[in-house]
């Protein structure tokens, strides 16, 4: 027989939208696995702003500040709050994991434990969750997905009505910014494929720094996380594409139920792919660890050893490859030709 949890607290405090997304079908399995239980996660800001409406979550916390220590302090807040039956964490610095461990009925505190390097992180973590028998087989296969409300679906149908209309193919949005230098792809490459897709048809949307996004596309309005999601949506609707780096927004439009072109350069689309068309730049480049990208040269300034102009794998992903991704999403969605 299971074991009942009442209280349930989720940890992912590594700071990234996607990181967050990434975590969300374990969230939803613990969930659906223990459905009388209270179901708490602590995590950052604005991640915290996707799942404060999602019915499967009972709370949110976030930390009180963002000097040092916020985190390890949130942590024990929050256990002092109310001592969880269950803790679960992604989360492995500041002495996180002794923490819960101390603090709670059961603690699983490492989700990356002995990670073969072409799984996927988020199926990762589902599959060390069932095996410590907290999830069922058919959690294996859920992908993140967020919840929308109604406010939220029908600004996003706004804004696209808006921006893009009623055009013979549908829109494509370009994600134009990463929250890491070295994942950035060159300007010059956003402006091809901008006017490639132009070319078909498409309306062009962007999302990111006005001085990198305008110059591609009608960028869409700035909105907080919620009502970007309503966006993304709305262009699902439409048929349309999602196109950026290995980064939260990219992650957020397949959770909401985008198609996605991803465009990977330093991570490794084996581990990290969003799960619709991943391209990898410069598979073969023999600085990239997949289960370590923290300790490549490149990953905190952008440095590569391979071109001292930017990261060579992200310039090896060619516009035009990319506009064919995007051709071959769009001929494969019905009611469109490619």
């Amino acid at each position: 027989m299971r074991e009942p949890y009442a209280d349930i607290l989720v940890v992912d405090l590594l700071g990234g939208i996607g990181d967050l997304l990434m975590l969300l079908p374990a969230v939803h399995g613990l969930a659906r696995r223990h459905p009388g239980a209270r179901l708490r996660v602590l995590t950052h800001e604005p991640g915290a702003e996707l799942i404060r409406a999602d019915p499967a979550v009972t709370e949110v916390r976030t930390p009180r500040h963002g000097r040092a220590g916020a985190e390890r302090a949130a942590v024990v807040e929050a256990l002092a709050a109310r001592r969880p039956d269950l803790a679960v964490s992604t989360t492995r610095y500041d002495d996180i994991p002794r923490l819960l461990e101390e603090g709670a009925g059961r603690a699983v505190t490492n989700l990356w434990r002995d990670p073969p390097p072409d799984q996927p992180v988020g199926e990762r973590y589902l599959e060390i969750l069932h095996a410590e028998g907290l999830l069922a087989d058919a959690d294996r296969a859920a992908r993140p997905r967020v919840h929308l409300g109604r406010d939220a679906r029908a600004a996003g149908e706004r804004v696209l009505a808006r921006l893009a209309g009623d055009p013979p193919a549908p829109p494509v949005v370009l994600v134009t910014d990463a929250g890491m230098a070295v994942k950035h792809w060159p300007r010059g490459h956003w402006r091809r494929l901008a006017a490639a897709l132009a070319g078909s048809g498409h309306p062009v949307l962007a999302v990111g720094p006005a001085e990198v996004a305008a110059p591609v596309g009608s960028p869409l309005p700035r909105a907080d996380l919620p009502t970007l999601a309503g966006q993304f949506a709305a262009v699902a609707r439409r048929g349309g594409v999602v196109v950026g780096p290995d980064t939260g927004p990219v992650r957020l439009a397949a959770a909401a139920g985008a198609a996605t072109v991803a465009l990977f350069g330093p991570t490794d689309a084996r581990r990290y792919g969003i799960g619709g068309v991943d391209l990898q730049g410069l598979p073969d480049c023999p600085y990239r660890q997949p289960t370590a990208i923290t300790e490549q040269p490149c990953w905190w300034q952008a440095r590569c050893p391979l071109d001292p102009s930017g990261p060579a794998c992200m310039a090896d992903l060619d516009p035009a490859r990319v506009a064919d991704a995007v051709g071959a999403v769009v001929g494969r969605r019905p009611g469109h030709s490619g």
